[in-house]
């Protein structure tokens, strides 16, 4: 009886260790719809109209196309201000997944958008919050058509794809994965208890992959605002935020740029959006 309690216990272990193993193997194949993305245009009544190219977050779809952000989109247009809400997973036609998301395809659907003539192409802001500011700081570092990056509650690093094995990027470039912090073994346990926080401060304690999947921001070709929430309990955005600038500055970057630490949580740059418009009618005017 003894052995054959024994058996069972090391088949047990042995199919738990083989689960394991083929998580954090797994690589799943890219969808369909690789490279395509979800676009919304919202223009006032002006001409050459700057753009503000907006994206939402780790939760998917194409948040600043819905009601909820509607005052903010309708003062932005209020001001002069054309408004592209991008849908880059979760979204119509899009991957379902936040997995090697097509940074190529993203900066030319909005230069093919840019062409619109009543919008001045020669001027292009970039807004994200959470992994939408993960992604701006992609997308800025790389394509120097963009002129001003305003990231909320952003990371300072490439986080892992948002799927059951996360084994792979968020990003593509040139069809290749963006580096990025892996997530190890004892990150499931606080991710399964949905404490995001301590996950993703884990990740960052392996400091040689945070030093390679850190980004490029002194490549941007423009102002920087970034904007943070000193109690934020999705991830360490203050800190990540602190790391932004002091690499900007050790790079001697020649544009402005500040990082404004706010009262509140992960959503706490959404509450202060004067900031946002104060950024914009000094780095991207109207006229």
């Amino acid at each position: 009886m003894k052995k054959r309690t024994k058996r069972i216990l090391l088949i047990i272990t042995l199919a738990f260790i083989s689960g394991i193993v083929y998580i954090f193997t797994y690589v799943p194949t890219l969808p369909e719809q690789y490279g395509i993305v979800e676009t919304k245009l919202y223009l006032g009544n002006s001409d050459n109209q700057p753009l503000i190219v907006a994206f939402g977050g780790g939760g998917g779809g194409n948040d600043w196309s819905r009601n909820y952000m509607k005052e903010k989109r309708d003062s932005l247009n209020e001001k002069g201000y054309g408004v592209l809400a991008i849908g880059y997973f979760n979204s119509n036609g899009t991957p379902k997944s936040l997995d090697r998301i097509s940074l190529d395809a993203i900066s030319d659907t909005i230069l093919n958008i840019a062409k619109n003539p009543k919008i001045d192409e020669s001027k292009i802001a970039l807004i994200g919050g959470s992994r939408g500011g993960e992604l701006v700081l992609n997308l800025a570092s790389r394509f120097d058509h963009f002129n001003a990056v305003i990231a909320m509650s952003t990371s300072n690093v490439s986080f892992p794809a948002i799927t059951w094995s996360a084994n792979t990027s968020s990003w593509t470039y040139k069809d290749k994965e963006v580096p990025y912090v892996p997530a190890t073994l004892k990150t499931i346990s606080p991710a399964l208890k949905g404490d995001l926080y301590t996950a993703h401060k884990m990740m960052l304690e392996d400091k040689e992959a945070s030093k390679k999947a850190e980004i490029q921001v002194e490549n941007i070709n423009g102002a920087i605002l970034i904007l943070s929430g000193k109690n934020d309990d999705q991830w360490p955005a203050q800190e990540m935020s602190d790391r932004i600038i002091k690499r900007l500055k050790s790079k001697d970057f020649k544009y402005y740029h500040e990082h404004i630490k706010l009262d509140g949580g992960h959503i706490a740059p959404l509450e202060h959006f004067n900031l946002v418009y104060d950024f914009l009618d000094k780095h991207l005017p109207t006229k």
